[in-house]
């Protein structure tokens, strides 16, 4: 293999490495950016609270999947810049 083929070879790694890191942070923004809206809905509107008799808990769960994916993006950033 030439020294050519080789930085093309890693050029291509690096490039695919980029690649899933960002789909899996796109993947966790998308997913903490729906439950967020989840949360202001609930409470902003009163239609929600009818839907949903056990407020606090509803809200909680929906924190409970924000700090799931916060933690991934935070992982992302500290270990695979």
């Amino acid at each position: 293999m030439t020294n050519s083929e080789m930085f093309d070879e890693i050029e291509k790694e690096e490039k695919m490495r980029n690649t899933l890191i960002n789909a899996v942070k796109k993947h966790a923004e998308g997913i903490i950016a729906k439950h967020k809206a989840n949360v202001e809905i609930i409470l902003t509107k009163t239609v929600a609270v009818a839907e949903h008799p056990d407020i606090i808990e509803t809200i909680e769960k929906e924190l409970d999947i924000i700090a799931k994916y916060n933690d991934q993006l935070e992982i992302l950033k500290k270990y695979f810049k």
